[in-house]
């Protein structure tokens, strides 16, 4: 079972930390999550993958999805410290293009 770590800090990021495999099952989850925080206001997301141990295609679905949302209330969705594991799936789907991924979370959207 994956839990999932949700909070918004004080620059107004809203963060998702999934601890442990991002599967078909967790996908809802994570979806819920990021839909939770949209609907919420926070409209600058960041999911930390430090803690993310597999990423299957209905997550990147999901990931796919949160973006998509986020941008369209004039937000954005980032990626930070991902796993090897989860990066060698990013690059093999090239999503690594689409979200690219960050060092840290705090520092997620400085651009």
């Amino acid at each position: 079972m994956i839990e999932f770590n949700v909070r918004t800090t004080d620059q107004g990021l809203g963060v998702v930390a999934p601890h442990g495999r991002l599967n078909m099952v967790a996908a809802r989850h994570l979806r819920d999550a990021i839909n939770g925080l949209i609907g919420g206001g926070t409209t600058r997301i960041v999911v930390d993958l430090a803690d993310t141990t597999f990423i299957d295609s209905s997550a990147l679905g999901a990931l796919v999805a949160g973006l998509k949302s986020a941008r369209q209330v004039g937000g954005d969705l980032r990626i930070a410290r991902p796993t090897e594991s989860v990066m060698t799936v990013f690059r093999l789907t090239n999503l690594d293009k689409v979200l690219r991924p960050r060092d840290d979370v705090e520092g997620a959207f400085d651009d």
